[in-house]
């Protein structure tokens, strides 16, 4: 297929590229490059060296002989999509390309109109180029869990079945996000549906959990073809942030009391799901939604898996609880269906002490690196009145 990576120059969508690009597939990667302005605007960074993204591509064509197209522009900007998507004609379209930090959405006014406008409006000009130059292209879009929040019953795969008043309907599944990202997902979600409704376009929605790891099959070939270690408050997960503070000797930094439940998903699974997606595409008219994880850990038993980890790798790690900056439920009922991908082949990877281990030895050569003050939290979810 012509595959067109949205967004490939960041943490899942490099080695999505690389991945597709290896398997055979003509691959074209879109990015503005602006993931590697945020770096500049906090002050944060990568604990990997990323060298640019001309170099990475050059690099995986020497290496591989597999060449990879390459467009530096914004989606939002449709005079240059249109043109690139003409040209390039993709089959399918792997679409990563939005601002992916909640704390970020979540800075001042900025911010958060920020990233929706660049969201929203991005995926918008997704949709109407392939509606206006190629409906029968399938696109395989990057969501989240956080769109369904954190409700007391069943999490279902997009869509719930309910009986009201005697009458029964199959409608979409409540939303209840938890930031002004989460909220773009959700926006992003429903004009997704609209498009496969009324024009008729096919569109998988990926609802991800929070995704680990750094090594795939293809990053391994050349550590310069590494992608993004991000572990500041900011960008970095919880699990990134374990991991840098066992190794430093910093207490690892659990929001509140720890009992925020989520779905997590290695690396090589991402992988996994998006070519599963591609390979069964989404029928004329439909909008599909999976839930993409495997397994769920709340806060605290991700601080206890490291902590467990860091002892066999001869590390004494403690664990600290600090007020959490957000606002959402530290206790509730989780429990969400993952069955779609499964079905179609999916065979997941787990994690275990071994895999946190191996980070750990990744982050164990780069702790000279590491700026400690960039892991504690300084975005607060609460704002002060009249602010």
């Amino acid at each position: 297929m012509r595959i067109m990576v949205i967004g490939g120059d960041g943490y899942l969508g490099w080695p999505t590229a690389l991945h597709l690009s290896a398997r055979g597939h003509e691959v074209a990667i879109v990015d503005n490059l602006v993931r590697r302005s945020y770096d500049h605007e906090l002050g944060t960074h990568s604990l990997t060296d990323i060298p640019s993204i001309h170099e990475r591509v050059a690099l995986w064509q020497a290496l591989s002989g597999h060449r990879i197209t390459l467009g530096i522009g914004d989606i939002c900007d449709y005079s240059f999509f249109e043109s690139f998507f003409v040209d390039f004609a993709p089959d399918a379209i792997v679409h990563f390309g939005e601002q992916r930090s909640a704390p970020y959405s979540m800075i001042d006014r900025r911010h958060a109109v920020y990233t929706q406008s660049n969201n929203v409006v991005g995926t918008l000009n997704v949709l109407y180029a392939i509606a206006e130059h190629a409906p029968d292209c399938h696109l395989v879009k990057l969501g989240t869990m956080g769109e369904y929040g954190t409700p007391n019953i069943d999490i279902e795969e997009g869509f719930l079945t309910i009986t009201h008043n005697g009458r029964t309907d199959t409608l979409p599944y409540p939303k209840q996000p938890g930031s002004m990202y989460h909220l773009s997902k959700v926006h992003d979600s429903h004009n997704m549906m609209f498009a496969c409704r009324i024009w008729g376009l096919r569109a998988t929605d990926l609802n991800q959990g929070v995704v680990y790891g750094l090594d795939t099959t293809e990053t391994r070939i050349d550590p310069r073809l590494v992608t993004r270690f991000d572990y500041d408050a900011v960008f970095g997960t919880a699990l990134n942030r374990f991991i840098v503070q066992a190794v430093c000797g910093m207490p690892l930094s659990v929001y509140g009391k720890g009992g925020q439940t989520r779905g997590f998903l290695d690396i090589r699974d991402t992988l996994a799901c998006v070519e599963l997606a591609l390979n069964t595409p989404a029928a004329r008219g439909e909008f599909r939604v999976f839930n993409q994880f495997t397994e769920q850990f709340s806060v605290q038993q991700l601080a206890d898996i490291v902590v467990h980890a860091a002892a066999k790798h001869g590390i004494s790690a403690q664990i600290a609880h600090v007020d959490n900056p957000r606002i959402e439920k530290e206790e509730h009922y989780y429990n969400a269906a993952h069955s779609k991908l499964i079905e179609l082949g999916l065979q997941p990877h787990f994690l275990s002490d071994t895999l946190i281990e191996s980070m750990m030895t990744h982050i164990s050569a780069r702790t000279h690196a590491v700026r400690p003050e960039l892991v504690m939290p300084t975005i607060k979810w609460k704002k002060n009145h009249g602010a």
